[in-house]
């Protein structure tokens, strides 16, 4: 009998533990979901207006002070670096003339303006741009902080794939592994550091190049004198980049204009004064003939031509800047006739004069307009350097939103065109990098060849990495054929393959410097980008259950004093841990709690009135809730926007909505499923528990010794049916009902009188024990360096100082 009973008191007690354990399970389901039906209340109909045609003129007017000045000024060198030995035969300037015609018609004006640049995000380009899309469209972020509610975005379009599909087996292939996805970063973030590193040589090298040719009239000049006024030029030119892209574009645009006009009429000019046989490089014939007569020399001679095309690159990168449709308008209809006329123009001048093949440009221009064409040329040489320049800006923009480089400031420039931006911590450091790479490249001034050889490797890696990208974005994105995709990658990959087999023979020439750029860069962002998923995926596991929060109590166990408490964290569910590590090192909060969550999505842009997610915590009476503040790569923090208010507004708007659309949810809606019993024993354990963690430098049993503490405050959350606390309900429930409900919205202006602080995490990040040493190297002393120099969150959030509350902790990644 007796053991009959026994059996039925454990059965009893496991249908108790049982029915506690199915209740903890839904009670975080219900507290610890993610936000989909906030997402589904705030989303609306978001388009951007339309442009009028006058607009779109000016903007196309203005895109030529931006955004073509380096393919613009290409004509200064490409002859002599394309014949650096000397012309031999008349045939071999119109072969060069065939490759130069057909390398602009295939890769900027087919493969680029019409192709690439529609694989923009909303009007973003660059490879990150690109690689937004891909991570909309598959699971290849390495940051897992999306949801679902994200996708609700108006602003996060993309296309579904068909089950069974191409595009599906691909889009399966990459998610399938790890490494993949980091493969796919990897090509990404070398694409942007061959950017930037073209962002830092363009501007030396087109300033000298265009300075130098005061030499072709005043040959005795010294070099070193040709290097000072370059250097005086480019720390004018950087100095001016704070006053924005807008004003910028506007100064730099009648030069650009001026500039074809010139390059244009003087082709004109020399064809029909030289030799209009030139004309008959439109036929690809030639280009055969070419490299059949030159052999060998022909395919090295490759890497001249690519500078015909060199901007390209940033051209995509650019598009931020501007309309596509203003891009499009200016290249085919003025940019791309003018450099045609150019070319054709010195092709014609060096059959009959094949002497001066060092200074074609120069030298086939008429002496009365010599000089005047000489200061056009310099101004439009500056100007060159300010496409690359702009570019970077906005490459670096895209990079620290996703999380891959170190957080500097960013400022807009422009109150009409959101994109146009500025950054002074990267502006002043190409500044130096220009002036470093101007000052060494004195004794290459003479041997102009090896030093345009420096920038072959950033751009023809730069293109290779695009066509990579495409791809996917064909497949993925667009959802082309297959046979379509093929095509566009066979074309592109054997013209930039054919560049890039020409461009390696000549690395040891100057190659090598964009490489080495690269790497310093890559080196950067591969170690940013690395401890960022690192201490995202810390923070996951070491976050702290709902349940502890309700163990606690309606007043957390701590003293509420008045005012607003913003905690902020990068998880999106669930308490931080730098929560705990602050309540129980300072047994006090305030009388409202808010988690507030910043994170970038791979979208160009979050509209205003879809940015903050609020959702409640727990029972009314705990005055805790969570806020998701969503931004897209292109959108910034700026001072003058108010975050801290914005943020408490849609807090209001958030009580006033529940107060109307759920008036039934109350505290006493959770106290009918769950009772909550916080002891002076579960806070005594959860200060042992974290003394702990303070002591031990070993993450792992950071981990363990949560995890005990999650298991020992289950116990004080019993079933709402138990015998125990049938009686306390009960009278709970009949206090609730007599006491008058408290206005929350007055309550919360009340707090926010009292004063708002801002509760941050002033993390050390450290590599463990035992890790092994490029790994110590790069968390314990490259990312320390960088942690160390670049901004903080609070500077980025615009946090005022007085409000600031830092939280110290320690992360063993």
């Amino acid at each position: 009998m007796s053991e009959r009973v026994e059996a039925s008191i454990a059965e009893g007690e496991n249908t108790i533990e049982e029915r506690h354990i199915g209740a903890m399970w839904e009670l975080e389901q219900k507290l610890d979901q993610s936000m989909d039906e906030e997402a589904n209340k705030l989303k609306i109909m978001y388009r951007e207006k339309g442009l009028s045609m006058w607009m779109l003129l000016r903007l196309s007017f203005q895109s030529l002070g931006i955004v073509y000045g380096d393919l613009g000024t290409s004509p200064l060198y490409v002859f002599y670096n394309t014949f650096p030995d000397g012309i031999k035969d008349s045939e071999d300037v119109i072969g060069a003339l065939s490759l130069i015609i057909y390398s602009l018609l295939l890769i900027p004006l087919i493969k680029y303006v019409f192709i690439v640049c529609k694989a923009n995000d909303n009007g973003q380009g660059g490879t990150l741009a690109i690689y937004s899309l891909l991570c909309r469209h598959a699971k290849v972020k390495l940051i897992p902080n999306q949801q679902r509610s994200d996708e609700d975005l108006t602003t996060y379009s993309r296309t579904l794939v068909a089950e069974g599909s191409f595009a599906a087996k691909t889009k399966k292939w990459l998610e399938s592994k790890e490494s993949r996805k980091r493969a796919l970063l990897f090509v990404v973030l070398l694409g942007t550091c061959m950017m930037i590193g073209d962002g830092i040589l363009t501007p030396a090298i087109s300033v000298l190049s265009a300075t130098g040719g005061i030499k072709v009239s005043s040959p005795k000049m010294s070099s070193d004198i040709v290097v000072v006024m370059s250097i005086v030029i480019l720390v004018g030119l950087f100095s001016m980049q704070h006053y924005g892209t807008d004003k910028v574009g506007w100064l730099f645009a009648p030069i650009v204009f001026i500039w074809f006009l010139f390059i244009g009429a003087t082709g004109i000019y020399n064809i029909f004064k030289h030799d209009t046989r030139v004309l008959k490089a439109f036929s690809p014939t030639y280009v055969y003939l070419y490299f059949k007569r030159r052999g060998r020399d022909g395919w090295i001679s490759l890497g001249g031509i690519l500078l015909s095309i060199t901007g390209t690159e940033a051209l995509y990168a650019d598009i931020a800047y501007f309309p596509l449709l203003a891009i499009q308008l200016a290249f085919t209809f003025f940019v791309f006739p003018c450099l045609l006329l150019s070319y054709c123009g010195q092709a014609a001048y060096l059959v009959n004069h094949k002497d001066h093949y060092d200074d074609a440009f120069y030298a086939s221009i008429p002496r009365s307009v010599y000089w005047p064409m000489f200061v056009v040329a310099t101004g439009a040489a500056i100007v060159g350097s300010q496409a690359a320049i702009s570019g970077t800006y906005s490459i670096i923009k895209q990079a620290v939103s996703h999380g891959c480089f170190p957080r500097v400031k960013i400022v807009h420039t422009s109150k009409k065109f959101v994109g146009q931006i500025y950054c002074p911590d990267i502006n002043w450091m190409l500044m130096l990098g220009c002036i470093a790479v101007t000052a060494s490249l004195v004794s290459r001034i003479r041997a102009k060849s090896e030093m345009h050889t420096v920038r072959w490797t950033a751009v023809v890696l730069v293109m290779l990495v695009t066509t990579l990208l495409m791809v996917l974005t064909m497949l993925l994105v667009w959802r082309c054929h297959w046979i379509l995709v093929l095509i566009f990658a066979f074309l592109s990959l054997v013209v930039e393959l054919s560049y890039f087999s020409a461009v390696l023979l000549k690395v040891n020439q100057g190659g090598w410097v964009p490489l080495i750029i690269a790497a310093i860069s890559l080196l950067v962002m591969s170690v940013w980008q690395y401890a960022t998923v690192k201490k995202y995926e810390f923070e996951m596991h070491s976050k702290v259950s709902m349940s502890w929060i309700l163990g606690l109590g309606p007043s957390l166990g701590l003293v509420r004093v008045p005012g607003i408490g913003l905690v902020y964290t990068e998880l999106a569910s669930g308490v931080p841990h730098i929560f705990s590590h602050f309540i129980t090192n300072l047994p006090a909060i305030n009388s409202v709690v808010v988690f507030v969550c910043v994170k970038y999505l791979p979208v160009y842009t979050v509209p205003e009135e879809e940015r903050f997610l609020v959702k409640r915590i727990g029972p009314k009476k705990f005055r805790m809730f969570r806020c998701v503040a969503r931004y897209g790569y292109k959108d910034l923090h700026r001072k003058d926007d108010g975050f801290e208010n914005k943020l408490l507004t849609n807090l209001s708007s958030f009580i006033r909505i529940e107060t109307m659309m759920e008036p039934g949810l109350t505290s006493s809606t959770y106290s009918s499923a769950f009772s909550v019993n916080y002891t002076q024993e579960s806070r005594d354990e959860l200060l042992r528990n974290n003394s702990n963690h303070n002591n031990n430098n070993n993450n792992m049993d950071m981990f363990s010794s949560m995890v005990d503490y999650t298991v020992s405050t289950l116990d004080t959350i019993v079933p709402a049916d138990s015998p125990r606390n049938a009686t306390s309900f009960s009278q709970n429930n009949t206090v609730e009902e007599e006491e008058e409900e408290e206005d929350e919205l007055e309550f919360l202006k009340t707090c926010k009188e009292s004063g708002v602080v801002h509760i941050m995490g002033n993390t050390v990040v450290k590599a463990r024990n035992g890790s092994w040493l490029p790994k110590r190297i790069a968390i314990d002393y490259v990312y320390a360096f960088l942690d160390k120099i670049c901004r903080e969150n609070s500077v980025i959030l615009h946090v005022p100082h007085e409000t600031l509350l830092n939280v110290g902790q320690v992360f063993y990644i």
